[in-house]
């Protein structure tokens, strides 16, 4: 298998990152994968930059729009995974603070009555699976009491016992 030039591989990391939204975590392996000299890498990270191919920014934007509409994930989870990707904490902040509040809660509320509809077992056994499932989405456990309050479950002793 011959080696791909410089030029070759910028012109194909460009349509990668023309296909949909990357950071620079994502060039970087890419750019690992084949073997081309550090140097090189950087200079075709800093022209995809340039030619905003890629941008932190926007990526930071995209990442929370599609994971919270698709698949439901919390503001922690987000943050968590944004950093695992070395995004800048400025462009997690702003990405993070577009969240439209209404629509955070109606998928909380979603996902909430949702799963109570699967469980089996006594409301206290309920509460704890509920608060376990949402946590491992990413939600803090005040933005979840908040919710199951306003689904009319009777939670408050139950977690301000947990607080």
């Amino acid at each position: 298998m011959k080696e791909k030039t410089e030029e070759e591989l910028l012109h194909r990391l460009a349509a990668y990152c023309s296909s949909a939204e990357r950071c620079i975590q994502d060039v970087e392996k890419k750019i690992q994968a084949t073997g081309l000299p550090e140097e090189a890498g950087e200079r075709i990270i800093c022209r995809l930059q340039q030619e905003k191919f890629i941008d932190e920014r926007r990526f930071a934007q995209a990442f929370v729009n599609d994971k919270l509409r698709f698949n439901q994930w919390g503001r922690v989870k987000l943050i968590y995974e944004l950093r695992r990707k070395a995004i800048p904490a400025e462009y997690i902040e702003e990405a993070i603070g577009s969240i439209n509040e209404a629509d955070y809660m109606r998928i909380l509320t979603t996902l909430l009555k949702a799963k109570l509809r699967t469980l089996k077992g006594k409301e206290r056994e309920q509460l704890i699976k509920l608060l376990r499932f949402a946590s491992g989405r990413g939600f803090t456990l005040q933005e979840i009491n908040n919710c199951l309050k306003s689904l009319g479950e009777d939670v408050e002793d139950f977690a301000e016992g947990l607080e």
